[in-house]
């Protein structure tokens, strides 16, 4: 891994932390006087990128990760077994391509010796070289953004913070299989990007089907390769600042929840949280993505591995007759957590090959057995036969 990309964290809020229990004594932390630290046993990388040159609503003022390094190393751990190091942040670039480099190789890097990335960045469109970090990996990926936005832009125009999804689409190499909205707010998205994302076959869930049962989201986190949220998905209340232009967003315990379902999904191997600037830098925002970060971490140290085939081989299969299709479902006798398997199109592109079985819920069996065929299973199967 290049170190040259990375400042150190200051010695000064390290040693606040050194002598206590909580987890900044407990990470391998990039300190200023001291080497890079050795990663042969971590799980979990924290770093921050500061860089908002692209964000189109940028005030241009200046910010750094340390309150919310201080926040969260004051936290202390749960019955964790997995080791994580703190690397400091990216150094800005001369230009943001450059920036883009450093975050794309070193997330690249990180997914090679098994670690996951935990970004705390500015403006989102740092997704886009966190997304093409997996240009190497040999399967499709699933993009699940929080967000109150699609953020798909005008793709012929230059990336920004509101854009990104749009170059993800449509530039190559195309890895991308699907791209899932968590949270979106309709008056925030024009009724133009509404029906692209329902002719591409991607996945949005309003703000209130969220809320009012936030499980329905697990297995959508579940399928998911990498995770981000735009701190705007949360409203002005939740995070203390009433200068923020939207009160409605997730509160403090539905942003920590889904941080938890992504951490605990076997199959996401980054996780992103973005649009940190100086707006939010005092004590209950840097708190919030502390904590944030904390249930994150939580899920992970909780996983099953029920991404395996050796695990699969234990799930208990039904099959249920609708129409003219059998759908087979599988049930996990460990987690009691459901899939229903996608027709496998063998002319299709073989990075697709990961994707026969589409997490779903035990409410989906029980719609199928009243004949009715889950929406995720339609659009993924018309998405596999393009």
């Amino acid at each position: 891994m290049d170190f040259d990309f990375f400042t150190p964290v200051n010695d000064g809020l390290i040693a606040e932390f050194r002598s206590g229990r909580g987890l900044g004594s407990t990470l391998k932390i990039h300190a200023e006087e001291k080497a890079f630290p050795d990663l042969d046993d971590v799980k979990i990388a924290l770093f921050g990128v500061n860089e908002d040159r692209l964000n189109e609503d940028s005030n241009g003022e200046p910010f750094n990760f340390d309150g919310i390094r201080r926040s969260f190393y004051s936290l202390f751990p749960g019955n964790w077994h997995l080791t994580m190091a703190d690397l400091g942040d990216i150094t800005r670039g001369e230009t943001v391509e450059d920036t883009y480099y450093a975050v794309q190789t070193t997330v690249a890097e990180l997914l090679k010796k098994g670690i996951i990335p935990v970004i705390i960045g500015g403006s989102q469109d740092l997704v886009y070289p966190q997304y093409r970090a997996y240009d190497g990996v040999e399967q499709m990926v699933n993009l699940v953004n929080i967000d109150s936005r699609f953020d798909l832009g005008d793709a012929d125009k230059t990336i920004s913070n509101r854009s990104y999804v749009g170059k993800i689409v449509v530039t190559k190499p195309y890895n991308l299989f699907n791209y899932s909205n968590l949270g979106y707010q309709t008056y925030f998205n024009s009724q133009d990007e509404i029906e692209l994302m329902d002719r591409l076959f991607f996945d949005a869930y309003r703000l209130g089907e969220v809320t009012s049962e936030i499980s329905m989201v697990e297995p959508v986190m579940r399928d998911a390769s990498l995770v981000t949220v735009d701190m705007g998905a949360v409203s002005a209340g939740a995070l203390g600042n009433y200068r923020m232009p939207s009160p409605n967003g997730f509160d403090g315990k539905e942003i920590c929840a889904l941080a938890r379902y992504a951490g605990i999904s076997d199959k996401v191997t980054s996780f992103g949280v973005y649009e940190i600037n100086s707006d939010l830098n005092f004590s209950s925002c840097n708190m919030l993505i502390a904590q944030i970060i904390w249930y994150f971490v939580e899920g992970v140290n909780f996983r099953k591995n029920e991404n395996t085939i050796s695990a699969k081989k234990e799930f208990i299969k039904y099959q249920v007759p609708v129409d003219d299709e059998i759908l087979i479902f599988y049930k996990s006798p460990v987690s009691s957590r459901w899939w229903i398997e996608i027709p496998f199109i063998t002319n299709s592109n073989n990075k697709l090959r990961r994707h026969t079985l589409l997490p779903c819920t035990e409410g989906d069996y029980k719609d199928a057995c009243d004949q009715v065929i889950p929406e995720r299973w339609y659009k993924t199967k018309r998405k596999n036969e393009i």
